[in-house]
């Protein structure tokens, strides 16, 4: 496996890992559940076979560490929830969604997001739409939306405000076939 291949790897985990953790803090925020016994029910999860060996283990504290120090989770009352930085990391006052901030130099990779969101949900769905707009995600074909810049952790938590989790997917990709028009939308040259 080659070391971009490896990397993409320990992102996409990385990933996973810091959108269960502000999933299950936006539900204990929200207070759908006893938080006590959903943060305990999540432990006892993360416990099981698929999260035993130390490195996915480490992975799930280092995501915990990083949110942590980011100010986007706290830990209070013997519980993390997801505080005041991270709701605002989403929104503005008006409610509306803040821009990506755009480092100095495109890394030359491109952020591609697709959902698929059931009919049921229509409403999300067009909330999701109108949140990628907001972002300054560009439109590339029925639910697939193209960006630049590197926003793991804003998609993670718009997964969790949103409750659709495994409905978007984020893929970091190497090149998109005939990609000139999308770099001069983005004023990439």
């Amino acid at each position: 496996m080659g070391r971009l291949e490896q990397e993409s790897k320990i992102r996409t985990r990385n990933s996973k890992i810091t959108s269960a953790i502000l999933t299950t803090l936006a539900v204990v925020v929200v207070g759908a559940l006893n938080p006590q016994g959903l943060v305990c029910g999540v432990l006892k999860e993360l416990k099981n076979k698929k999260y035993e060996s130390p490195s996915r283990r480490g992975s799930f504290y280092r995501a915990r560490g990083r949110l942590l120090k980011q100010g986007l989770i706290e830990y209070r009352d013997g519980f993390f929830l997801i505080t005041e930085k991270g709701k605002q990391l989403l929104r503005t006052s008006e409610g509306e969604y803040k821009p990506i901030p755009k480092p100095r130099r495109w890394d030359k990779k491109w952020r591609i997001l697709i959902f698929d969101i059931r009919e049921e949900r229509k409403g999300t769905r067009e909330k999701v739409r109108r949140t990628l707009v907001a972002l300054g995600f560009k439109w590339l074909q029925d639910s697939v939306w193209v960006y630049p810049y590197d926003c793991e952790d804003l998609i993670a938590l718009l997964k969790t405000d949103f409750r659709i989790g495994k409905d978007l997917l984020y893929i970091i990709a190497d090149t998109i076939e005939n990609d000139s028009a999308m770099k001069r939308e983005f004023g990439l040259h």
